[in-house]
C-alpha cells in the first residue's frame, strides 16, 4: 500500500509529488537596507524543494504592511529581483514555491513605519503583543505594538489593490502562485474576527460584512494572477494568536470556506493552534470546512508523521504542513518516508542572523 504522505496530487497546473508542504516562517535574513531577498535565502529555499510545495516566509506588500524587522518585501523592484534568485533556485532544484502575501495591520511598530501609526480594521491595541524591531544603535529587540489608527471606508480599496500588486509582483518573480495570510492576527484577521472589528460600516457587524475584506482580496487575487487554483487562502479559526478572537469560529470559518469556494481557489491552508494547553480543533470543525470547500485542505499544527497519515486517511486533509522540523531538516521528506531521526532546530538562530542555523543542518545522507 503506497504510504499518503507520498501520493501526488494535482493543484491546477502544478503536478506535487508528495503531501508534505513547507509553510510560512519569518526567519528576518533579508538583505538591509531595502528588505531585498538575496543568495543565502535561494540556498535555504533550494535546499528545501522535495517538499510537495514550499510556501515563502511572509512577505510584506506595501510599506505600511511591514510589523517586524528584516522580513523581506515584495513591493520594490529590488525585492522582485530578489526573489528571482530564490524561486530559479527552488525551480533549478526541482521544487514549487508559493510567495506568502502579508499585511500585518495592528500587529506592528511606528518605527518601522517611517514614524506612522499601523493601520487595522479598528482603533484597538494588541495588548500584550510584542514585535520585532530594530533598537537603539541598532540592535534587534522587541517591543509592544504601537496603537493603530482604523482604516477609512474610502482607503480599502487601495489596501485591496496592493494585494493586487504584490500578486502580479510575485508572478513577475517567478513564484508558481500566491497565498494570502488571512491567520494568526493579521489584517485580514483583524477584519474577520469579531472582537477584532469593531466597524460601523459595510465591512463591520454582521458575518457578511467582515467577511468582505477577505472576498475582496481573494477575487483581487485571482485577478492578479490570472488563475484561480494558484492562489490559496491560510485561516487561523482557533488561535486567538495575537489577540485575534471570534465569538463563533465555527460559524465564522465554515462561511469563509463557502466564500472561498464561491471564488475558487486553489487551497485553503488551516494553522491550528499549537501550543500547549491550546484549544483542539474537533474533527467534525475539519469535516465541515471540507464539505464548504472542494479544493485543496492543506492543515498546519505541530503534525507528526503518523498524525499526518492519519488525517490523509481521514479524508479531510490534502496535504500536511510541518514547520519547525523543516527548518534543521533540509531532507525532510526523505527523512519522513524511512522514519529517520530529525535534527533539533537551534531557537537561537531562529531570527536574523547569517548562514548558521539557516543552511547548515546537514542532510541525512551527511
Amino acid at each position: 500500500m503506497q504510504d499518503p504522505l507520498f501520493q501526488s496530487l494535482r493543484l491546477g497546473a502544478l503536478e506535487l509529488p508528495n503531501r508534505i508542504v513547507m509553510p510560512p516562517m519569518t526567519r528576518s535574513r533579508s538583505t538591509q537596507p531595502g528588505d531585498v531577498p538575496n543568495e543565502l535565502m535561494a540556498e535555504y529555499y533550494a535546499q528545501r524543494a522535495s517538499a510537495g510545495l514550499i510556501v515563502s516566509e511572509g512577505t510584506y506588500i506595501s510599506p505600511m504592511a511591514k510589523g517586524y524587522a528584516g522580513t523581506p518585501g515584495i513591493h520594490t523592484e529590488a525585492q522582485i529581483a530578489g526573489w528571482r534568485k530564490v524561486t530559479d533556485a527552488v525551480h533549478a532544484a526541482g521544487g514549487r514555491i508559493f510567495a506568502q502575501l502579508w499585511h500585518v495591520g495592528r500587529l506592528s511598530h511606528s518605527s518601522l513605519l517611517g514614524g506612522a501609526a499601523p493601520v487595522s480594521s479598528s482603533a484597538i491595541q494588541a495588548e500584550g503583543v510584542r514585535v520585532f524591531i530594530e533598537g537603539e544603535g541598532g540592535m534587534p529587540g522587541f517591543a509592544q505594538a504601537s496603537l493603530p489608527r482604523a482604516l477609512d471606508t474610502h482607503e480599502i480599496a487601495g489596501i485591496v489593490e496592493q494585494y493586487a500588486q504584490a500578486a502580479r509582483n510575485a508572478m513577475a518573480a517567478g513564484f508558481d502562485g500566491v497565498e494570502l495570510h488571512g491567520a494568526n492576527g493579521y489584517l485580514v484577521n483583524q477584519f474577520l474576527d469579531s472582537f477584532a472589528n469593531d466597524r460601523k460600516d459595510q465591512y463591520g457587524g454582521s458575518l457578511e460584512n467582515r467577511l468582505r475584506f477577505l472576498g475582496e482580496v481573494a477575487r483581487a487575487l485571482v485577478a492578479a494572477t490570472g488563475d484561480a487554483s494558484r492562489v490559496g487562502i491560510r485561516l487561523a479559526p482557533l488561535t486567538t494568536l495575537n489577540g485575534c478572537v471570534d465569538a463563533n469560529p465555527e460559524e465564522t470559518y465554515t462561511a469563509a470556506a463557502a466564500r472561498l469556494a464561491e471564488i475558487g481557489v486553489g487551497y485553503i491552508h488551516i494553522a491550528e493552534a499549537d501550543w500547549d494547553d491550546a484549544p483542539l480543533m474537533p474533527v467534525a470543525f475539519k469535516r465541515a470546512l471540507r464539505a464548504a470547500f472542494p479544493g485543496a485542505m492543506i492543515y498546519a499544527g505541530k503534525y507528526t508523521a503518523e498524525r499526518a497519515r492519519a488525517a490523509l486517511e481521514e479524508g479531510w486533509a490534502d496535504l500536511i504542513a510541518i514547520g519547525r522540523p523543516f527548518v534543521a531538516n533540509p531532507d525532510l521528506p526523505a527523512r519522513l518516508r524511512v522514519g529517520a531521526p530529525l535534527n533539533e532546530h537551534d531557537r537561537d538562530t531562529l531570527f536574523g542572523g547569517g548562514a548558521r542555523g539557516l543552511t547548515d543542518y546537514p542532510p541525512l545522507a551527511a
